[in-house]
């Protein structure tokens, strides 16, 4: 760099550091960051199976914020056993026969209980401990007999159409809210998954409404395994 003194006509050098072809070729690359050791399908399966577990969390979160409000019309417990078995039998994905095997046996159990829970009922002793029973055209029938409890004869404890109705819409919940995960529409219904997702948007609206309905008239007074009076 070139300086000049006001008062003497003296330049004065100062000396600057040309920067070397070199450095300025090894600042202008990258540094390469080395691969981890495992090959391609090491850094591969990682990424695929957060993949995997995030789009089956989605799954589960989209069919639970669909159905939400479709769920109080089944039995305590009946969705979360229903969530808790069926990635069990979902496993990988492969969607075999004995995968898809156990996803009907998964529903079927399920659809049984929603259905003939609705067909119990419970009654009171004055010390305190409740009774359940299956409710029959003669009345209540305990579940273990020879227990020496006088089983209420009253008329509310005979079946009714109601029981049947009720017994039918929680089945028709059920349904809907297992058909909106796509666990259960991929094996079931391979090579339809966007049939499906259409039908499946509108589908556990228009049940939740007609059970919200039929529910209105239909009020259900029972206090059964997992039933609630409304």
């Amino acid at each position: 760099m070139e300086q000049q003194s006001p008062d003497v006509g003296i330049k004065i050098y100062t000396p600057t550091k040309t920067p070397n072809p070199e450095d300025a070729d090894t600042a202008s690359v990258p540094e390469m960051v080395p691969a981890k050791e495992g090959g391609g399908g090491g850094g591969d399966g990682a990424p695929g199976g957060r993949r995997k577990r995030k789009a089956v969390a989605k799954g589960v979160q989209k069919t639970l914020s669909k159905t939400s409000m479709l769920a109080n019309f089944l039995p305590t417990g009946t969705l979360l056993t229903f969530e808790m078995l069926l990635p069990s039998a979902y496993g990988s994905g492969e969607c075999t026969e004995v995968h898809t095997s156990m996803i009907h046996a998964l529903l079927g159990l399920c659809s049984l209980s929603c259905f003939f829970f609705h067909f119990t009922d419970s009654f009171k002793t004055p010390d305190g401990k409740v009774y359940y029973g299956f409710v029959t055209p003669r009345g209540l029938s305990l579940f273990k007999t020879g227990l020496g409890v006088e089983v209420p004869q009253d008329e509310r404890y005979r079946v009714r159409f109601s029981d049947l109705v009720h017994a039918v819409m929680s089945v028709m919940v059920f349904a809907a809210i297992a058909l909106s995960d796509f666990r259960v529409t991929n094996c079931l219904f391979p090579g339809h998954v966007k049939e499906m997702d259409q039908v499946m948007e509108s589908f556990p609206v228009m049940v939740g409404v007609v059970c919200s309905g039929l529910f209105l008239v239909f009020p259900n007074t029972r206090y059964g395994i997992g039933c609630m009076a409304t």
